[in-house]
């Protein structure tokens, strides 16, 4: 059955620092993000997405943020979790998080429709110079959280170099991935969405955040007027290769017309497969008509690779 979620992305820059004094001012950054929190919410969505360290003014060294997230207490997260709550959103807080034995990691809160935390995702890969050495701790989990939607995974900007991590979110086959960053990536985000093969979505700090399908199709960017997008995508889908399934899948779209979308992103030979009616899973139709999966498919042709290999 479909399953249409509605994602903001921001790709604010941060907040400037308080003229008088040249420190970060809870009140200004909360301002800061108050507005622009304003530009995605008239949409309604179901999950907003911000960038790394969000919270950071500009200009603010790590030292100094960690000053500012000390003397705000959690002022910041209370703001968000509010504006989750009222909202009725989802939303991610990613920031500079201080915990009780006095450490520090780079986390992203993920806040419920209620304003709860729950979830946080800690920076498996921090960077060496700047965050390792500033004292920030590297994370040692990378969980899946169940929202009201599907289950979603995390990264934080430098995570998108390391293989071991994507790995790992490949075989959690979660629904989504959200990317939270102060640098973009470039042609890795796509390339990630499609390894793992789910939805994408990225809030990059000056930078175009956006949202990727499992081909790797953008589906929704911001640009150099707006720093936001807004996209509703369909969850029920499954990526299925070419090969062998043309006549396949040509029966199951003769059959179910509208209620199933069939996208080729050209030149892949992977599609995406989509459930849009509302009385089948993508699940479903696949079994009905003998389709696999690309990576079921892929393991298959390993397993038969292995029969025939040469001496």
């Amino acid at each position: 059955m479909a399953n249409r979620v509605k994602i903001s992305v921001i790709g604010a820059r941060p907040a400037d620092l308080e003229p008088a004094t040249g420190h970060a001012d809870v009140d200004r950054v909360m301002k800061h993000w108050r507005e622009k929190l304003e530009a995605v919410l008239p949409d309604r969505p179901d999950l907003i997405v911000l960038p790394e360290f969000c919270d950071q003014a500009a200009g603010e060294s790590l030292g100094q943020y960690r000053a500012f997230c000390q003397s705000g207490g959690e002022s910041m997260l209370h703001f968000f979790a509010e504006t989750a709550q009222r909202h009725r959103a989802y939303i991610t807080y990613p920031a500079l998080r201080r915990l009780p034995d006095g450490s520090y990691r780079n986390s992203i809160q993920l806040l419920d429709r209620k304003g709860q935390v729950c979830g946080i995702y800690n920076k498996n890969h921090p960077m060496a110079i700047g965050e390792l050495d500033a004292g920030i701790l590297a994370g040692r989990e990378a969980p899946l959280f169940e929202l009201d939607f599907g289950r979603v995974a995390c990264a934080i900007c430098f995570d998108l170099n390391f293989d071991e991590l994507w790995r790992h979110y490949t075989q959690q086959r979660p629904d989504l991935i959200l990317f939270c960053s102060v640098y973009h990536g470039g042609l890795m985000q796509a390339y990630r969405a499609y390894s793992c093969r789910c939805h994408l979505a990225s809030a990059v700090a000056g930078l175009p955040s956006q949202i990727y399908s499992p081909v790797g199709q953008l589906l929704a960017t911001s640009t150099n007027y707006f720093d936001f997008a807004t996209a509703q995508v369909n969850l029920d889908c499954r990526v299925v290769h070419l090969d062998h399934h043309g006549e396949k899948l040509r029966k199951l779209k003769r059959k179910y017309g509208p209620e199933v979308s069939i996208f080729d992103p050209g030149l892949l030979a992977p599609v995406l497969v989509t459930s849009e009616g509302e009385g089948r899973s993508v699940v479903e139709l696949l079994e009905e008509f003998g389709l696999t999966p690309l990576d079921e498919y892929l393991q298959q042709s390993r397993l038969r690779q292995a029969q025939h290999r040469e001496a």
